[in-house]
């Protein structure tokens, strides 16, 4: 086990194990030999337990640090590994940063500190001119993981961003699959479906604000609408208000588009108003939806996606569909005709196949009290059919494919897609329903 003044590389002076880490992390306060300065040292035990990704994420944090070069992130160091005997049997890997002497909100928080908007006006400017930064670098680079144990109030009141343990940059975008970090309460739904993007950051730190400003964690907060109701709990001016909550919009669309604009708006004063219509009752759509609820239970059938599909286009999308469809339907006409049947008649199976499922497919969604249940048809055929539990939903948020958008239910154990193909409208109405129930159930 690592102990107190045990010397690693021949360098680092153990000194005191910092915080609460998970298993197989440890953070310690250490003093450099060489320059006789005090330093951090974290530290990842690799254990037959551990998984993969834990590893790439300890490099790539490495990787990206050795590149960052910002007074309010603490400087990188040195990154080395150490070998079975000195760690129990285990191998170990390091990554060493500056030391900033001061406390981390979170740490303030817990001593019972409350925070004045004015100081979290001075913290959020502070912290929106270090993403701006990361955000601008080429790759960007997401911080994943903002909160008020990761931002460090130093002695000289600066405020620093520390812990890139979740951290990504282009290379994890342009890999097959995603791992899903961050904290709950604090990340957005689109981080929890591995799609994490500069907004995110935004909304992470929207969410840290709400902690410092109430001194209740956000995942502690109740929620309306996938949105975190803080404002009856202070006293604060509006136009503030309305800024977090901008910040923390479920909708990515709806939040700053980055850090730059979020910091103008918040020193200007000047900025797109809060949504209001998420806290009122979302009048009824033209819709084919049917859905029926009541204390117990929920019901919802979507139908026909073909059709809604192309109604987003209107009159000219007809007229361009079936003048499509017609001049296919000459065109294996004319092969049948030239002597090809079977090549003709084919073509003719699989159109006919391909509108039938298309303007056949129907979705039916079912909730319980403790379950619910998605069912997928076409004429009648179930070919999918998934369950879950609703104590597992995170949140109910819209995706934009294409033309058209689809409400998604995200849980603990995966995404959920309801399917159809909904206009704006449609889509926030009937998210609305969903969240609405939830949190009656809540």
């Amino acid at each position: 086990m690592l102990q107190p003044e045990q010397i690693l590389q021949e360098r680092y002076q153990l000194q005191a194990r910092l915080g609460r880490t998970a298993a197989g992390r440890q953070t310690w306060l250490a003093r450099d030999l060489q320059s006789n300065e005090r330093v951090i040292v974290k530290l990842l035990a690799f254990s037959p337990q551990m998984q993969w990704d834990e590893l790439k994420l300890f490099e790539r944090e490495a990787q990206v640090l050795a590149n960052l070069n910002h007074s309010r992130i603490p400087r990188y160091r040195d990154y080395f590994s150490l070998d079975r005997q000195i760690g129990e049997g285990l191998p170990w890997f390091g990554i060493v940063q500056d030391y900033i002497p001061g406390a981390s909100l979170q740490e303030l928080l817990e001593q019972g500190k409350r925070f004045s908007e004015k100081q979290v006006k001075n913290i959020a400017t502070q912290v929106l001119d270090i993403l701006i930064y990361l955000h601008s670098l080429s790759p960007p680079v997401l911080h994943r993981d903002i909160k008020p144990s990761n931002l460090i109030l130093a002695e000289d009141e600066q405020v620093y961003l520390v812990d890139f343990g979740a951290v990504q940059d282009k290379a994890a975008f342009t890999g097959v699959t995603f791992t899903v970090v961050g904290t709950s309460g604090y990340s957005p739904l689109e981080q929890f479906w591995g799609r994490a993007v500069p907004a995110s950051d935004l909304y992470a730190l929207g969410a840290t604000l709400i902690h410092l400003l109430t001194g209740i964690a956000p995942a502690d907060l109740p929620q309306k609408d996938s949105r975190i109701q803080f404002s009856d709990r202070i006293t604060l001016n509006p136009s503030f208000v309305a800024w977090i909550e901008q910040l923390t919009e479920i909708a990515i669309e709806k939040r700053f588009s980055n850090a730059k604009q979020a910091l103008q708006a918040l020193k200007s004063g000047i900025f797109r108003p809060s949504r209001g219509n998420y806290t009122r009752k979302i009048p009824v759509p033209f819709t084919f939806i049917k859905l029926s609820k009541s204390a117990e239970k929920m019901e919802i059938h979507l139908t026909s996606g073909g059709t809604k599909q192309l109604e987003r286009f209107g009159c000219l999308g007809l007229f361009f569909f079936l003048g499509f469809g017609t001049f296919i339907l000459f065109l294996i006409l004319f092969i049948i005709v030239s002597g090809h049947p079977i090549i003709g008649l084919t073509m003719f199976a699989a159109l006919g196949a391909g509108l039938a499922i298309s303007f056949g497919k129907q979705t039916h969604i079912y909730f319980e009290r403790n379950r619910f249940e998605i069912i997928r048809q076409t004429f009648n055929y179930t070919y999918s059919r998934r369950k879950g539990n609703v104590e597992e939903i995170l949140g109910v948020f819209l995706t934009l494919q294409g033309w058209v958008y689809e409400v998604c239910i995200r849980t603990d154990y995966g995404l959920y897609q309801l399917g159809g193909a909904l206009d704006e409208s449609e889509a926030t109405w009937l998210a609305k329903e969903i969240q609405d129930w939830l949190n009656l159930k809540g």
